[in-house]
């Protein structure tokens, strides 16, 4: 049996439903929809923490980021009190630095000179090694054997006390020939020598001490007086005696 082509078929047909998709948009509002989604994305991605936005408030409140506009009398204030607390800064930096400076030079000063005191109290111990050497006669050394080998021993003695005084920094002060300096030399009396000139070191009593720049002591020594040679005036001989109280030393 052949069905009627004209006959609707049986049951509902797809046109009796009502689809319920949303209908598509057009094209003009899936863009503005991708771009509005893009700009929410882009401030988001550039959002601020607080110190930015303080920083920001900050800049904006003392230029307005670089607009020509006139600042406040309290924004002139502000800033004066921002380069009053800069100076003072900058001040206090320098003098805390100029301390340490200080306080580094006289560590260094401390480390350096810490041995003046012990060197002061061996000083007398060096006079008297050296009064002791020049005390013993050589021909009396020759004849004793014991007493050669005391002196050997005084010797070797001097010697390492001046070996240990090189090692720190110690070192003697011989003027002898030098023209007297009373920073570091100390005369004690006015000798006539006529071999040297006036003013010049013409014995050593005691020897002077250095360490490093600071004098321990100085040199006792005996200065010269100087001029023409006993019998001569003026480079000529003169055999005629001298007038009386022309010896008298007149500079004591």
């Amino acid at each position: 049996m052949t069905a009627d082509p004209k006959q609707k078929p049986e049951g509902p047909s797809t046109a009796d439903f009502v689809s319920d998709e949303p209908a598509p948009k057009p094209a003009e509002a899936a863009a503005a929809e991708a771009a509005a989604a893009q700009a929410a994305d882009e401030e988001e991605a550039i959002s601020f923490d607080e110190e930015t936005l303080e920083a920001l408030d900050l800049n904006e409140g003392e230029g307005n980021f670089g607009s020509p506009q006139a600042t406040t009398p309290r924004e002139a204030e502000l800033e004066a009190q921002v380069a009053d607390t800069k100076d003072q800064l900058v001040r206090a930096l320098a003098e805390t630095e100029n301390l340490r400076n200080r306080a580094r030079r006289e560590k260094a000063e401390a480390l350096k000179y810490a041995a003046a005191p012990l060197a002061k109290d061996l000083l007398s111990v060096a006079d008297n090694l050296k009064r002791a050497l020049a005390a013993v006669p050589t021909d009396a050394v020759e004849q004793d054997p014991a007493l050669k080998t005391l002196l050997t021993g005084v010797e070797m003695t001097d010697k390492a006390l001046g070996d240990a005084f090189a090692k720190h920094g110690i070192v003697p002060i011989d003027p002898i020939g030098e023209k007297l300096d009373p920073h570091r030399h100390e005369a004690m009396i006015e000798i006539d020598d006529p071999t040297k000139p006036a003013g010049t070191v013409a014995q050593v009593y005691e020897l002077g001490w250095l360490l490093g720049e600071r004098l321990l002591r100085p040199a006792r020594v005996a200065v010269a007086k100087g001029g023409p040679k006993a019998g001569t005036a003026g480079g000529q001989e003169n055999d005629e005696p001298p007038e009386p109280g022309s010896t008298v030393d007149t500079q004591a």
